[in-house]
């Protein structure tokens, strides 16, 4: 392996790794685009989502007390039904009308969230929600590999602590990229290169993770949901850059 490539590989993840582990989401923002700059797309999507498990897991055997666990077992049952359609909409649609209309979305949304304009939030689960947050997620997972942006709205809506909204999530990824990480498998992309290089940068994804969770702890109430919309934000501009609007 090339000793630059290498290093770039566990830079990049490190990186992915400490953002994900800090607000419980954002990583797909930086590892693939990323990752796919020195290897291949083929070898950086099942890394990334072998990561994704990962922390996923170290995070739930440290803060499994924290997790919703009807929410997170509701929004996966929704997503593997959005899945297909998302595949169809890969297929179907225009990839650049999708994203700038997500990108939108996103935007809006963050932007009412830090203005306080809207104060509507959710008091409880509720299902016609759920399980359209939970569609969504699939099917733009299906679609674009980014299930994060509707599951970090519901979290929003739902006004859960910060330890919650981290811990919860990584209590759907955790399923969700297994499921995706069997698809790699079966379709033989799972390769040994990937393991190799999942391999090297694994003590740098620990070390994040642990980082990750001290920085997680110093960010409180407000102030988390603050950067929480700041992400989204940034997740808008990188779509609109890719629908080719910036």
């Amino acid at each position: 392996m090339d000793h630059a490539v290498v290093a770039h590989v566990v830079v990049v993840v490190f990186l992915a790794t400490l953002i994900r582990s800090s607000i419980g989401f954002g990583e797909a923002l930086v590892a693939v685009p990323l990752l796919a700059l020195r290897i291949p797309v083929d070898v950086a999507a099942p890394l990334a989502v072998l990561v994704s498990i990962t922390i996923a897991a170290i995070v739930l055997l440290q803060d499994w007390r924290e997790v919703h666990v009807r929410s997170a077992g509701s929004l996966f049952a929704s997503t593997l039904v959005g899945i297909p359609v998302g595949l169809w909409l890969l297929i179907a649609v225009d990839a650049r009308i999708v994203k700038a209309l997500l990108a939108v979305v996103l935007i809006t949304f963050a932007i009412t969230m830090l203005t306080r304009r809207v104060r509507f939030h959710l008091d409880r689960d509720r299902p016609l929600w759920l399980a359209g947050c939970g569609f969504a997620a699939g099917v733009l997972g299906g679609a674009y590999g980014m299930n994060g942006p509707p599951l970090v709205i519901y979290g929003s809506l739902r006004r859960w602590s910060a330890a919650q909204f981290r811990a919860t999530l990584q209590g759907y990824f955790l399923p969700a990229s297994v499921v995706g990480m069997l698809g790699y498998w079966l379709a033989g992309l799972w390769v040994p290169t990937v393991t190799r290089y999942f391999v090297i940068a694994l003590p740098g994804i620990i070390v994040a993770t642990l980082l990750g969770r001290m920085l997680h702890r110093r960010i409180r109430g407000d102030a988390f949901f603050r950067w929480v919309c700041v992400g989204l934000i940034l997740i808008g501009v990188v779509l609109l850059g890719q629908a080719g609007f910036t």
